[in-house]
């Protein structure tokens, strides 16, 4: 007999051996031992092992009956994660729902669905299962819970399966009825639950065979704590979330599957980022909530990592059969998680990638909007870690609705090459699939116009795919079609410089300078590859050179503000030669960006020195969510005014002991030469500068001038750092990959998003009182 909870909480389903009927007619042949009523008040307190009621008991005995009220009934869902089960209750709000589909359920044939957790899930209520909506999830149990229990090693109450809890339910309301206690109930399987008065109800279960010397089910194992309805037990039921939607944000994870140091997913990391966002909403903007303006901000992962690693593009085979035996599990961890940033800069890999983020990104558009019809309002997106990077690049590509991308009609292919579909393939090592093109009649000109999932259909891998596709670009588009390249030769000279399109909107480009390379104009952007043979043996390019020029897809909205976390986006620019931003630049189709880090992690860059290089700009400090500094940091600024104050003390000090010595008698001092009252000048000057720097410092802490740092953020700063914590302070380096990972949990961190996104709104932010 499993014991697992989510296999029937431990117990049969199967019925006990005691029949309703037969309690109504002759309940006393159901009693825990047949005693007379004399026997059952012999005075074997003493004696009652631990598990025994007798005490409670006698205590109840003189209590009057109360009558029968219909058990409340809650919904409860499971949850499994590493070989741990638990039962987790649905909000008050849902629970409702669930229990009036039910009581409908039986009319109808069909089955009843109902949307859940801020309709993120669908309740099958028929077939008691949960489905994620938005992601690949495996479908979880759902029951409709009157009984729980709780042994003595369990930390919470479980509840029972639903045949169980009728079986319960029948027996207690005969017992509560009759006024008729010590019922025992057995089931087929061994199980035994008593029923020894209202507040004491336990369950026995047996170990193996039972020895012939066990007179009590008290002997055969300890009991479990038997409680009826969800009010008597100790559970923490959530909040139900707003059904108004104010704004959505898509969520992209940085390099491997694992979010943070537990190694959950994004899911649940984002999970939490929404946890924190709705207490936060409810502390922060309670007044706004309470007249209606605020409802909620709905936050949703975005997965690439597996569509990567899957199936489909075959990576990681090919990665394994050229893996070292050797430290197996550290090679499998750079596998899977470091190889991400090389993936992100071979050129066939970060094509899939951005295909991937941004087709994710639409798909959950579209389908929120499906069940959010009445949703007005705007959109924005994070990127974690090298999730920040994709999004950069991504939206430095988006095209405005006036710039649309110039090139050549699909159905009129620009002829730049006479070679025969057999040669082209030979060229290009991939004679193997020429039958397989033959067979659908395929020549150069149409293979011209076909797409990637089209020579998928056919069973063509993602590598030889890559290839065909970038061959025909490159022979048979004009050369204004292909995007330029950050790629660079040896020997390039790579030169910042501002491209303007005719409607005045600028891009972020380069210039790119050889004697043997001439082009008269390269506008590049972020990760726009087209790689040179650097020579290293291969007589047709072959790997030397990248075989296809990134294309970015068009996301189907403009997001209104792009928020990066622990983002390298800074370094990546100026290792692929960027040594200045344009301060008028700015994306096409968002307006607004933060850069958002901790300061011990070791991923984050700045971004505001490659945009003002002539100003040294300390990033902006997040505001605890409490609406204070922490108190270490408090305590160093007290220290660097102190010691401000006793320098200022000592000069002060000084000049007065120098003015006292200077109105001696005149006929008792040597003659002053002019030289001499240097020393007075100098102590008047060091004090003086002091003074300044002293009341300056205090004005820029009561007044902090805005400055205005280019145009990606609207004129507004973009570095903001979070405080580190006391403990983090003691140690930066034992904290440094905990820092890189801190962003899901961080309440500074949502309430600056809530912030920034309800400021747009017109809703005004309001610090609770501590």
């Amino acid at each position: 007999m499993s014991n697992s909870p989510c296999e029937e909480g431990g117990l049969s389903q199967a019925a006990p051996n005691v029949n309703t009927q037969d309690l109504f007619e002759n309940p006393t042949q159901t009693t825990a031992t047949e005693k007379t009523p004399e026997d059952q008040v012999l005075p074997v307190v003493d004696e009652a092992s631990p598990s025994s009621a007798s005490s409670f008991e006698m205590l109840d005995m003189e209590s009057v009956p109360a009558p029968h009220q219909e058990v409340q009934p809650h919904w409860f869902f499971c949850r499994r994660a590493d070989d741990n089960t638990s039962w987790l209750p649905f909000s008050r709000e849902d629970s409702d729902k669930l229990q009036n589909a039910c009581n409908t359920v039986g009319e109808k044939k069909e089955e009843v669905v109902v949307a859940v957790d801020g309709e993120r899930y669908d309740v099958y209520v028929k077939e008691r299962r949960r489905h994620a909506v938005y992601w690949e999830q495996g479908p979880t149990e759902v029951r409709r819970c009157t009984w729980f229990y709780k042994g003595d090693k369990d930390t919470r109450f479980m509840p029972y399966p639903e045949d169980f809890s009728k079986s319960l339910e029948e027996a207690y309301m005969i017992a509560v009825t009759l006024d008729e206690w010590n019922r025992k109930l057995e089931f087929p399987t061994g199980e035994t639950v008593i029923l020894h008065n209202p507040k004491l109800i336990m369950q026995y279960q047996p170990i193996g065979l039972q020895d012939e010397w066990a007179s009590s089910p008290s002997e055969q194992t300890r009991p479990r704590t038997v409680k009826r309805g969800v009010d008597n037990i100790s559970v923490e039921i959530p909040d139900g979330e707003p059904e108004k939607v104010d704004h959505l944000v898509f969520m992209v994870h940085g390099i491997g599957p694992a979010c943070d140091l537990r190694f959950r997913s994004i899911i649940q990391c984002v999970n939490d980022f929404r946890s924190a966002s709705l207490s936060l909403l409810a502390s922060h903007y309670k007044r706004a909530q309470q007249d209606g303006q605020v409802g909620r901000v709905e936050f949703l992962p975005v997965n690439w990592h597996s569509s990567l690693h899957g199936d489909a593009t075959g990576v990681d085979e090919d990665i394994q059969r050229i893996t070292l035996p050797s430290i197996s599990k550290l090679r499998h961890f750079t596998n899977d998680t470091l190889l991400d940033l090389f993936f992100y800069n071979s050129p066939t890999y970060c094509q899939t990638i951005v295909d991937t983020v941004a087709s994710e990104i639409n798909r959950l558009h579209t389908l929120f909007n499906q069940r959010h019809p009445e949703f007005k309002g705007a959109v924005s997106v994070v990127g974690h870690s090298l999730g920040s990077l994709i999004l950069f690049d991504l939206l430095t590509n988006q095209r405005t609705d006036s710039d649309p991308r110039k090139g050549v009609p699909s159905d009129e292919p620009f002829h730049r090459n006479c070679d025969t579909l057999e040669q082209t393939l030979t060229r290009l090592g991939l004679q193997q699939y020429l039958e397989t093109l033959q067979a659908e009649n395929l020549d150069l000109e149409s293979l011209a116009l076909c797409q990637d999932s089209d020579l998928k259909d056919l069973g063509i891998p993602l590598g030889p795919r890559k290839k065909i596709l970038n061959y025909v670009k490159r022979k048979w588009l004009p050369e204004d079609c292909k995007t330029g390249a950050v790629g660079l030769a040896p020997g390039l000279q790579v030169l910042p410089q501002v491209n303007s399109d005719p409607d005045g909107n600028q891009s972020l480009g380069l210039t790119m300078q050889q004697p043997q390379f001439h082009r008269a104009q390269s506008i590049t952007s972020a990760v726009d590859y087209e790689y040179f043979d650097v020579g290293i043996g291969q007589t047709n390019g072959g790997i030397a050179k990248g075989q296809v020029s990134i294309e970015y897809p068009q996301l189907a909205f403009h997001p209104q503000t792009f928020f990066a976390f622990g983002s390298p986006i800074g370094m990546f620019l100026t290792v692929r030669g960027l040594k200045q931003v344009d301060p008028n630049y700015t994306f096409p189709t968002c307006k607004s960006f933060y850069n958002i880090y901790h300061p011990y992690d070791p991923v984050a860059y700045r971004i505001e020195p490659m945009i003002v290089s002539d100003v040294d700009l300390e990033p902006m400090l997040i505001p605890h969510h409490k609406g204070r500094k922490r108190m270490h940091l408090e305590l160093k600024d007290s220290l660097t005014r102190m010691s401000m104050d006793l320098k200022n003390n000592v000069l002060g000090s000084l000049r007065t002991a120098w003015q006292s010595f200077a109105r001696l008698p005149v006929a008792a001092l040597p003659p002053v030469e002019e030289g001499e009252t240097t020393l007075e000048r100098n102590l008047q000057e060091a004090q003086g500068v002091c003074e300044e720097a002293e009341s300056s410092g205090s004005a820029e802490e009561m007044e902090q001038p805005e400055i205005k740092v280019g145009m990606l953020n609207g004129g507004r700063r973009i570095d903001y750092v979070l405080q580190e914590k006391p403990i983090e302070s003691f140690n930066e380096y034992l904290f440094a990959i905990q820092s890189h990972l801190c962003y899901w949990e961080s309440e500074d961190t949502a309430l600056l998003l809530l912030k920034e996104i309800y400021d747009k709104l017109g809703v005004a932010f309001e610090q609770p009182q501590q």
